[in-house]
């Protein structure tokens, strides 16, 4: 798979100091700017920006994907499968409280993948993944 530009996302929390504490202590995600409405993370290579917003609320939505209740909106990354399993049991051992529990889905197909999903401080939904085949990422069938 080629190397891809990292990505950017802004979006909003209710709480910086929590969300230091979520991305850059429990994540273990790299602190790069910060100002007093808003902390820069290294999001897994990719640039994540959390946005202070006390007046947030967070959507409630999900959609069904193989017998789970995927929750919408949501982002995410997707490791290798060594890290992505190195993470899922950190957050196990922490206690963290799964949407979706770490688990493999789309079992024998082209996009079988292991995903879990999880709640950020501010209600904000995470979808950490691994593809089985990393150059099926996009596979259709």
């Amino acid at each position: 798979m080629p190397a891809l530009p990292p990505f950017h996302l802004a979006f909003p929390v209710h709480d910086l100091a929590a969300a230091r504490a979520f991305y850059g202590g429990l994540l273990g995600c790299p602190e790069g700017r910060s100002a007093a409405e808003w902390i820069d993370f290294d999001f897994f290579g990719h640039q994540i920006v959390a946005h202070l917003d006390a007046h947030m609320a967070p959507r409630r939505h999900s959609n069904p994907v193989d017998g789970h209740d995927v929750p919408v909106p949501h982002f995410g990354a997707v490791l290798d499968m060594d890290l992505w399993e190195a993470l899922a049991e950190r957050l196990k051992g922490e206690g963290t409280a799964f949407v979706i529990e770490p688990t493999v889905r789309f079992r024998g197909q082209a996009g079988e993948q292991a995903t879990m999903f999880f709640l950020d401080p501010s209600g904000n939904a995470i979808e950490i993944k691994a593809m089985r085949d990393p150059d099926k990422l996009f596979a259709k069938a």
